[in-house]
């Protein structure tokens, strides 16, 4: 099978040819349809994931159909279409695992990094990892929804929320386009904050009630005229640009964090104690969570913005991604 690979830390994408993977008991072989590209697939790139092992084939948002089961796998089958998330697989038996906490397993396997993912043509997953996928989505439709999805997806969904509050989505980038929709579709009075301009027009057709461009403009002082924000979702990874907004939370609102960045953010206690505000971050979720956000996906027309690449242009896929060149998501179709 072709695959793009990564052999060392900071290496080059190679396309090479590998014996195609057979799964294991509890694993299944999946003949890959479409694969996403996420700025977390830098962590393989980089080498910056503890304990990565090299050579490595990245990818955590792929669909694909079941080409072979393992021996002890009863509960799919044969030619059915599955996705793979970030969430690659846990143990079952850690104290988070017995409590059913799967996605805060200490020995979690995640897609792409601790084994082989979908820049391939065929990847093996354990059956735990693995998502149904709706028929009225495509492939490469559904590929980004199993992280940028599924990441915003969960996170407005467990941040307490409730119809007709008014909701921030900080940055309109892979996961923010997204999370506009999710949040304007789950009946929230929704506020698109971006640096430019030119992202007015597509935030507002987005679903997004009201537009704010938070380098012309104070950011917070706009959401406090707002009557301040229940919750801002920062998608940007930039620790300064949500540290600039946390002035704009409402009484007990809350800045959920889910655009990764090493950054820091910085708070202030007397404004948090004084309005019961907080900051908190939330992982993508489980397959079953990536489930719901299919389902609700296919339900609501929700779908993200993607441009195609075949898997032998995967150095230039990429560098559209990471260089924030694409609108929004790119997908590979090996």
């Amino acid at each position: 099978m072709k695959a793009a690979q990564i052999q060392e830390a900071e290496g080059e994408f190679q396309l090479v040819e590998l014996d195609q993977a057979k799964p294991g008991e509890n694993e299944v072989l999946i003949k890959v349809e479409a694969c996403g590209i996420c700025h977390s697939d830098a962590f393989v790139k980089d080498g910056t994931f503890p304990g990565l092992e090299y050579p490595r084939v990245p990818g955590h948002e792929v669909i694909g159909t079941i080409e072979a089961i393992g021996e002890n796998v009863s509960s799919w089958s044969k030619n059915q279409r599955v996705g793979v998330g970030w969430h690659g697989g846990h143990c079952f038996e850690c104290e988070p695992c017995r409590r059913g906490d799967f996605i805060s397993c200490q020995n979690a396997k995640v897609s792409g990094i601790s084994y082989d993912g979908g820049y391939a043509e065929y990847m093996c997953a354990p059956q735990e990892a693995l998502v149904a996928v709706p028929d009225e989505l495509s492939s490469v439709e559904a590929a980004p929804l199993l992280c940028a999805g599924i990441t915003v997806y969960n996170a407005l969904r467990n941040s307490g929320i409730k119809a007709g509050d008014t909701v921030a989505i900080q940055g309109i980038g892979g996961l923010g386009h997204l999370a506009i929709q999710y949040a304007h579709k789950m009946g929230m009075r929704t506020v698109a904050l971006s640096t430019s301009d030119d992202k007015k027009e597509l935030a507002l057709k987005l679903g997004a009630h009201h537009f704010i461009n938070a380098k012309k403009d104070n950011a917070s002082e706009k959401l406090q005229e707002l009557g301040g924000a229940r919750l801002i979702l920062g998608t940007a990874p930039s620790g300064k640009a949500m540290t600039s907004v946390i002035g704009g939370l409402g009484v007990d609102g809350e800045l959920l964090m889910v655009g990764a960045t090493p950054e820091s953010v910085e708070v202030n206690p007397m404004e948090m104690l004084m309005g019961r505000k907080s900051v908190a971050g939330w992982p993508s979720g489980t397959p079953t969570d990536s489930e719901d956000t299919l389902k609700f996906s296919a339900l609501f027309d929700t779908k993200p913005m993607i441009e195609e690449y075949p898997l032998d242009k995967v150095k230039e896929a990429y560098d559209r991604m990471i260089n924030n060149k694409s609108k929004f998501r790119v997908v590979l179709k090996p």
